[in-house]
């Protein structure tokens, strides 16, 4: 296979490898999981942390858990995780200026400051250093090779989730070229494993690993986790946590107590009980009102997102009144919007779609003004959204609206209507936090009606 081309993607910085140098023993003894793929990279990170808290909890460690994790949907703390709390607002601050004041003091031999994910790695390496984590998760942001966080330098275990085509510009136009980026994370000496992979990719990992003298495991799914357990639903979920299951184990194994008791089966049902990840396959409840929301941003994912709606709002339908809506919304340069749109209008043209409801959101702002209008709602984007939709949905009903709030709003009418509602939330997490954002703060009209 050709090599790919080495200039797809930005390499971490010099700086930012030098400042870890000296750091490197103790990043060493955060004992660092590193997680690359295109989908289910957070809830694989997620199940793996939820494993070792209730592991930890049980026999003393890991007595701290750190994950790093981007983007966040809401507020950037959410990125630096310990025991699964997103660190406080006064730690996060403070121990971003102390990094920020360390690189750009008068002592500091730095001639650029990195950029903001390369900071916001940074940041978490000193937060979870300070805060004396023992078992620290990091997700990739998008790529591998040259990943912001690829400065790790001896994990205990790596992790390849589902590969797809997503990043293209940056990781090349093929899943060779995706697969050779994303398995720059393999270290010699470390442990590699992957989910299942189609054959191209798993053999280019493979390749990949072997240049690092080690092998990787592909695993299958663990047919001892609980057959009906919600947090293993769709399936996507259940071999998301089955990989998390089994790098969990290669973990413990490497770095437990040696008078530690295994992993035990009550631990198993703790973590997947425990398990959350907001903005993946997350129900929102109001009555009546079910709010499905998924940050489901590529061809890959819109399906997956489009089967559990179709599976859970089904399942739902013959015990409350409802209307089914779609909330949409996509503004990208990596990839195609209307691309993403069909996909997920093909998968959910199964059952009736009655409205759906195009919105705009500013992706470069945070989720303030995310809800902020930042065109009109008759955007030529907009437009031929709605031109896509009909094609596949000839009866559905279709709305403009000019922000985040006002889409909430509309189908917050539409349900009141029908006297109940099942709304899909879907395209982007920038949509998926800008809506959780309200949702959660949203307090119920109590007047008389």
């Amino acid at each position: 296979m050709a090599q790919p081309d080495r200039s797809l993607g930005v390499p971490p910085s010099a700086n930012s490898r030098s400042l870890l140098t000296e750091k490197t023993a103790e990043i060493d003894k955060l004992n660092i999981i590193h997680v690359a793929g295109t989908k289910g990279k957070g809830s694989t990170c997620a199940f793996i942390e939820s494993f070792l808290r209730a592991f930890g909890e049980r026999t003393g460690f890991p007595r701290k858990t750190g994950l790093y994790t981007s983007p966040h949907l809401i507020y950037p703390e959410e990125r630096i995780r310990i025991n699964f709390q997103p660190i406080a607002r006064d730690l996060f601050a403070k121990y971003f200026f102390e990094v920020w004041d360390t690189l750009s003091g008068n002592n500091s031999s730095l001639q650029t400051l990195p950029r903001y994910l390369q900071l916001m790695a940074l940041v978490s390496f000193h937060a979870f250093i300070k805060e004396g984590v023992e078992a620290a998760i990091y997700e990739t942001h998008h790529g591998g090779e040259y990943d912001a966080t690829n400065v790790i330098e001896h994990p205990v275990a790596t992790v390849i989730t589902p590969l797809g085509m997503d990043h293209v510009k940056q990781l090349g136009p093929t899943i060779e070229n995706i697969a050779w980026h994303k398995a720059g994370i393999f270290k010699r000496g470390s442990c590699a494993l992957s989910s299942p992979q189609e054959a191209s990719a798993a053999e280019v990992l493979q390749s990949r690993a072997s240049e690092k003298y080690i092998s990787v495991q592909f695993i299958a799914d663990d047919l001892s986790l609980p057959a009906d357990a919600l947090q293993l639903k769709p399936d996507v979920q259940r071999m998301n946590c089955s990989v998390a299951l089994a790098t969990v184990r290669r973990f413990l194994e490497e770095k437990a107590p040696k008078d530690a008791a295994p992993l035990s089966s009550s631990d198993i049902l703790q973590g997947i009980e425990q398990f959350s990840w907001p903005g993946r396959f997350q129900l929102v409840v109001e009555g009546a009102f079910n709010w499905f929301l998924d940050g489901a941003h590529n061809e890959m994912s819109v399906s997956k997102a489009a089967e559990w709606f179709i599976e859970t709002s089904q399942a739902q339908s013959c015990r409350i009144p409802f209307v089914r809506i779609l909330i949409f919304s996509q503004f990208s340069e990596q990839r195609d919007a209307a691309i993403v749109l069909e996909r997920l209008a093909t998968t959910l043209s199964t059952i009736q779609i009655h409205y759906v409801i195009f919105t705009l959101y500013d992706p470069e702002q945070n989720f303030e003004s995310a809800t902020a209008m930042v065109a009109t709602p008759d955007d030529a984007s907009q437009k031929a959204f709605g031109l896509i939709w009909k094609r596949y949905h000839q009866n559905s009903r279709i709305l403009y609206e000019p922000n985040i709030r006002k889409a909430l709003d509309s189908a917050r009418k539409i349900g009141t209507t029908a006297g109940g509602m099942q709304t899909l939330i879907t395209g982007s997490q920038h949509l998926v936090g800008g809506a959780l954002f309200p949702l959660n703060n949203h307090v119920p009209d109590l007047e008389p009606t």
